[in-house]
């Protein structure tokens, strides 16, 4: 059995220094390793990052991260990623690593992932080439993660650790407006076609905690003010044998239409 610490948007500032670190020695106890969904900082500013990484040194198990969408705000991403190596902390995106905890191979596959929205409910590669540049970009994203899971061989477990969603389900309560901003159908199709044996994300702070990809894989949003807590634990334990449900690629059809690889 491996145990998960997982949360996302932490959404640190400059003043919030002291804030996570007492929750983060007793994980020595409780979990094999840490999980990052993202959303880090408020702004994606070096200061809020310097704050944050002064709490996570007292974590004394391994960290992987994701960034979120307020960690790009301003365009500083190299250097709050490198803040965080610095530290020995992984950063992921669009990449995978490989862990031996114990006798177990862990393989995660790690993403910000993008918006588009849901199936009836969700942007086409049509009309105004902004609009074409978006949903191509939410693509892109999902394809590379897709690469980054079926990259993970020979492994007992396969972890997608993103910012976005990959199903509405875990956006309910959320206005229905915004999904096409929390998420996109196309990051499921990787899940699915990946093989990942269970999703984490962030970013719906008004969502719930459980849902599903169509193809059966569990999807847990741990933002932090869905679980309403510094951090909650999941475990993982010897996976059923059972298949995954088949879901039509709309990622595969498009490509077939367009003759794009």
């Amino acid at each position: 059995m491996i145990r998960i610490a997982a949360v996302g948007d932490l959404h640190f500032d400059r003043l919030s220094r002291n804030r996570f670190a007492p929750f983060l020695p007793d994980l020595v106890d409780k979990a094999d390793l840490l999980l990052l969904a993202g959303d880090l900082t408020q702004i994606g500013h070096p200061d809020e990052m310097k704050a944050l990484v002064h709490d996570l040194r007292a974590c004394p198990i391994p960290i992987i991260s994701v960034l979120g969408n307020h960690d790009y705000h301003m365009d500083m991403v190299p250097q709050i990623s490198e803040m965080l190596e610095d530290e020995g902390i992984i950063v992921l995106e669009q990449n995978a690593i490989t862990l031996d905890i114990g006798q177990t191979k862990l393989g995660i596959a790690g993403a910000k992932g993008f918006g588009g929205g849901f199936v009836g409910a969700c942007g086409s590669d049509f009309g105004e080439q902004s609009m074409k540049e978006f949903m191509r970009h939410s693509r892109q994203e999902a394809r590379n993660l897709e690469a980054a899971l079926k990259g993970l061989d020979d492994v007992d477990y396969k972890i997608a650790l993103l910012h976005y969603s990959p199903t509405a389900q875990t956006l309910s309560g959320e206005k229905k407006e915004i999904y096409p901003f929390l998420g996109c159908y196309y990051l499921a199709e990787a899940v699915d076609y990946g093989a990942a044996d269970i999703v984490f994300h962030g970013h719906a702070h008004g969502g719930i905690e459980k849902g599903q990809t169509p193809g059966g894989t569990p999807v847990r949003n741990v933002a932090q003010p869905v679980i309403r807590h510094p951090y909650k634990i999941y475990d993982l334990t010897p996976k059923d044998k059972v298949p995954k449900r088949e879901i039509p690629s709309r990622i595969r059809q498009y490509d077939e239409l367009t003759h794009k690889s």
